[in-house]
């Protein structure tokens, strides 16, 4: 009797079991693509075992069954991000340790979700309002669509509204113009691969010869297709850390902001829409160079004066690709005779004296105290040859302007 009870009870629980799996699987709604799979096929045999299949804790195993490979996409850099923690270590390293893990870490992928929707039971392909939910602000991407960060105090804090920020409305890449999305230059694989595009311009497009700048070698042979045809790209000079502690109301009232986020406060000195200043990238071809950061600290919590205030804890600038490429190109002026986009700005042309403020550099364009990632700057013996004014100079300068006029008198015509 008392075996047969038990065997009973055995029989009675894994029943219950049954029906609440049961219950619990046709719980679940499964949507789009994925819609006739069943749960062992993304979560294995034990779904304990692999609560969330599509993690970096487990390299995407509930994925990578039938999506081969893709788990490669955590081994490149929107993943691991090395060269930020680089940063922030040489920088914030020994003043706070926890500060990448608290400021850095919530735009880095860590899940096949974080891009293809935040449930893993109604999956969908990645969209290009998820790309730009990261890719925004002072990070390339968002510009590519027109939109241009504002500057911080709140008279600046006007108008469109992209993505819960107030944005400057600039004028689009001709490809977003043209209807074309982020994935179309940046394919699955392309990112899998660690690749900054799936194709490089010149295998969408051949250069014309007809073109004044296109039939100048060294344009060609030195020079960034993109050094030439980024309209602007939004540039920070100076990014302001302010270390305030929670709950600190005083300092909110003083900075005029409704809210604060964690302990900092953070704040720029200026921001710029125009184009971007010039240098050499680690193939040693011209390219737009912008900061990455110039950054400022401050420790204000609750003392006066201040621990720490406005100490340079880094100015180191990268080389990049704006998304703001336009058919047209800056006048020959603007590379051959304008020192200050090379950061070789001359005393006398100052217009922020941040060396009089204490901020440790003598101006944002000079590259005395700066350093570049993966670059060079350009040398004040190489703009001496920029700058030179050859016959072949002189002749395409000419034959440029005469384009223009004669373009502006059609256009005044018409």
């Amino acid at each position: 009797m008392f075996w047969t009870i038990v065997f009973s009870v055995l029989i009675l629980l894994c029943s219950e079991s049954s029906v609440i799996a049961a219950t619990a699987s046709a719980s679940i709604q499964l949507e789009g693509v994925h819609a006739k799979l069943i749960c062992s096929d993304c979560h294995g045999g034990d779904a304990s075992l692999t609560p969330q299949p599509s993690s970096l804790g487990v390299r995407a195993s509930g994925c990578t069954g039938c999506h081969q490979g893709y788990d490669q996409i955590f081994d490149q850099a929107m993943t691991t991000r090395r060269a930020e923690k680089q940063f922030v270590k040489q920088t914030f390293g020994s003043i706070d340790s926890d500060f990448y893990a608290n400021n850095c870490s919530s735009c880095h992928v860590s899940d096949c979700l974080d891009c293809h929707g935040g449930n893993g039971h109604k999956i969908k392909s990645a969209t290009q309002e998820e790309c730009l939910s990261c890719h925004k602000g002072y990070f390339v991407g968002r510009e590519y669509l027109g939109w241009a960060p504002r500057e911080d105090h709140p008279r600046y804090q006007r108008g469109s509204e992209h993505l819960g920020e107030k944005t400057l409305k600039m004028r689009p890449d001709i490809h977003a113009e043209l209807g074309m999305e982020c994935k179309d230059c940046h394919s699955m694989q392309s990112l899998i691969a660690g690749k900054k595009a799936a194709q490089t311009c010149e295998e969408c497009h051949q250069p014309d010869p007809a073109v004044i700048e296109h039939s100048i070698a060294a344009h060609m042979d030195k020079m960034e297709c993109y050094a030439c045809h980024s309209a602007w790209a939004p540039q920070e000079y100076g990014s302001f850390y302010l270390r305030l502690g929670e709950n600190n109301r005083a300092a909110e009232e003083a900075f005029k902001t409704p809210s604060l986020e964690g302990e900092y406060l953070v704040r720029a000195y200026l921001r710029k829409q125009d184009v971007p200043p010039l240098g050499l990238n680690s193939q040693q071809r011209y390219s737009p160079i912008r900061p990455q950061f110039i950054t400022y600290y401050s420790d204000l919590r609750g003392e006066s004066p201040p621990k720490i205030e406005n100490r340079l804890l880094g100015a180191e600038w990268k080389a990049f690709f704006p998304h703001t490429i336009r058919t047209g190109t800056v006048m020959c002026d603007n590379c051959h005779d304008d020192r200050r986009r090379y950061l070789l700005e001359d005393p006398e042309d100052r217009l922020y004296r941040i060396d009089l403020d204490g901020l440790g550099l003598m101006s944002f364009w000079n590259q005395q105290g700066q350093t570049i990632r993966h670059g060079s700057f350009i040398s004040p013996q190489q703009f001496l040859q920029i700058k030179k004014k050859d016959a072949p100079y002189t002749k395409a300068y000419i034959k440029r302007w005469k384009n223009l006029l004669g373009h502006d008198e059609s256009s005044l015509k018409e």
